[in-house]
């Protein structure tokens, strides 16, 4: 017999709005919402709210937005909810005196296939890795980071591509009807769990750090698939970034890159280079191929095309 949960929803970002909309429009009863606290933000440094909570109060779900997890005030708030149920989408980690207080206990919906990509970037590593399948799973929290019992997973197919946030928009559709099917399912008192371990079938999983600034730099001593994986995994966010050097002064610019394309051939003779026509083509000839950069961004200065930035920029006197 299925049951009227009261469901805790706990959510920061863009990609946790769209499951919790799909929970409201399926009739689920989310009591309440758990997000990040107003933070300022931009040249005025006003405060902006989350993704999720703008959401929220536009649907009239109270809201809780806690400096720490561990403020008794917070607790108290959370204990008067009487949740049967917590759900975490796209948010920070929990102490277990949180996750563990629903007597359901706390799902997380998690933008890979478990255990693969268990951290904090699943969506970039899984793109930069060269990965033709990602997913998303849903499974029930415990001690360590990602670890818990699968209960549903649902796999999404990574064209080679697919950028990093073509990849974040598939897996918040596809997540948001998993944490809607895991949901209805628990209601029902019938959903599956097996641990993660089972999936592994005794090999290592492959895991999704946080990305650092270095991490983020383009090694143009990379073979090419490489190099692209690597822009298209971080594009449009983090993002991609290299310096260019000045032949005469040795001044560095600094350059984001958003998009690009691999082509075969090439004029390697050793070291990479930078090539151009001046007008719409910026070419890096690595040691197998050559990466053709279509969309780009000058530190001070906004996204654009290639050609654009031509327009603009003395290309031919720089070097890697």
């Amino acid at each position: 017999m299925k049951r009227d949960l009261r469901i805790v929803y706990m959510g920061t970002p863009d990609f946790a709005v769209l499951p919790l909309q799909r929970l409201l429009d399926t009739g689920h009863n989310v009591v309440a919402v758990v997000t990040n606290p107003d933070k300022p933000a931009g040249r005025g440094q006003k405060l902006q709210e989350s993704a999720v909570k703008r959401f929220a109060v536009e649907r009239g779900i109270p809201v809780l937005q806690p400096e720490r997890f561990r403020d008794e005030a917070f607790l108290a708030s959370l204990r008067a909810l009487e949740a049967d149920l917590q759900l975490v989408v796209a948010f920070k980690m929990l102490p277990e005196v949180v996750w563990n207080m629903p007597p359901m206990g706390t799902v997380n919906l998690h933008a890979s296939l478990l255990p693969d990509y268990r951290g904090a970037a699943p969506i970039n590593w899984a793109v930069m890795n060269g990965e033709r399948q990602s997913g998303v799973t849903t499974f029930l929290l415990k001690h360590e980071i990602d670890t818990g019992c699968v209960i549903f997973q649902q796999p999404v197919d990574l064209p080679e591509t697919m950028t990093a946030g073509e990849l974040h928009d598939a897996l918040m559709v596809a997540g948001a009807d998993l944490l809607v099917k895991t949901v209805d399912a628990m209601a029902e008192g019938n959903f599956p769990l097996r641990e993660q371990e089972e999936l592994l079938d005794g090999r290592e999983p492959k895991h999704a750090p946080k990305i650092f600034k270095e991490d983020m730099r383009i090694d143009w001593n990379a073979p090419v698939e490489t190099i692209y994986n690597h822009i298209r995994g971080l594009s449009p966010f983090p993002t991609a970034w290299t310096e260019l050097r000045h032949r005469t002064t040795g001044e560095t610019v600094s350059l984001k890159v958003f998009s690009v394309e691999r082509l075969s051939g090439g004029k390697f003779a050793g070291e990479p280079f930078v090539d151009t026509d001046g007008k719409s083509c910026f070419d890096v000839h690595v040691r197998d191929g050559v990466i053709r950069v279509k969309e780009l961004q000058l530190a001070g200065k906004k996204r654009m095309l290639t050609a654009d930035f031509l327009r603009g920029f003395p290309l031919r006197d720089y070097t890697l």
